[in-house]
């Protein structure tokens, strides 16, 4: 059995997966692993990236665009691994960086997801952990993610202290996330009903409903370089969006779950599979 499976779902993410590809092969894991890459019917060619072009990397043309939830379900299956990977295609992994990631999994019994500390282009943090979801704390973690990205000086300095420091969260971001395959599969993989968005959030509750541990750590840097498939359909990805955001309150807060469709009404933003229906 293969150590450790990296699995990448992408998106009309060509340029970006390929730089992907490039940072894990140049200077490749020592961990024994597999990369498996998810095409989800990209309009840009993705699933015909010849896989002898890159040395341990097998892609499964999904025939269509599955989603986030599915299309990482349909990677992890097709592999036999201890651990699993998930890895956004628009990543870079410095040298040294997945073995890290791997070496606290190991060493930690206690731990059973493990998330790095994630940078853009410019070394910029990105928030990439959190409290779970709920109507107050997302209200909090929005005002966070927007004072900081605009550089306020304030929300800038609260990002940068809270992720000084290696502790437990409720979630880390699934565009880099580390998991023992027997965790993954106890909680029955992603759920499908999302999407887009808020499936490692979901996940990562999950997990923690068994006992598992969610750990974020800043001794492990990623580069990662956002929104290139939201780019391409914005409004398709902001229903999408929705439509996990409704699914997600649906599942985890029903009361709320009403109080967000009409919110997304009044704003124009309410998914047309939402329209007139009352679940």
């Amino acid at each position: 059995m293969t150590e450790l499976a990296i699995v990448i779902v992408s998106y009309n993410a060509r340029e970006e997966l390929n730089s992907c590809l490039k940072s894990l092969t140049d200077h490749p894991p020592i961990t024994p692993h597999k990369i498996v890459i998810v095409d989800n019917g990209s309009p840009d060619g993705n699933s015909k990236i010849p896989e002898s072009n890159w040395r341990n990397v097998d892609v499964i043309d999904a025939g269509g665009n599955l989603g986030f939830s599915r299309a990482v379900n349909l990677g992890i299956r097709s592999t036999a691994s201890q651990l699993l990977l998930l890895l956004n295609s628009d990543t870079s992994a410095p040298p040294g960086a997945v073995d890290h990631l791997v070496g606290i999994l190991r060493s930690r019994p206690d731990v059973t997801v493990v998330g790095p500390r994630l940078v853009d282009a410019k070394g910029n943090l990105e928030i990439s952990f959190g409290s779970m979801i709920s109507p107050f704390t997302e209200l909090w973690q929005k005002s966070l993610v927007r004072g900081h990205a605009r550089r306020l000086p304030f929300f800038t300095r609260l990002a940068e202290r809270r992720a000084q420091d290696e502790h437990t969260v409720d979630w880390v971001s699934g565009a880099c996330l580390l998991v023992r395959r027997v965790d993954a599969e106890a909680v029955g993989l992603f759920d499908e009903r999302f999407f887009l968005y808020t499936e490692d959030v979901d996940f990562c509750a999950a997990v923690r409903n068994l006992g598992g541990r969610i750990l974020f750590t800043p001794t492990v840097e990623i580069l990662h370089h956002r929104g290139r498939s939201g780019r391409y359909a914005p409004f398709e990805t902001s229903m999408a969006y929705n439509r996990s955001h409704l699914a997600f309150y649906q599942k985890h807060y029903p009361t709320w779950h009403p109080v967000l469709r009409m919110y997304l009404r009044l704003r124009g933003r309410l998914p047309r599979n939402e329209i007139g229906s009352g679940k």
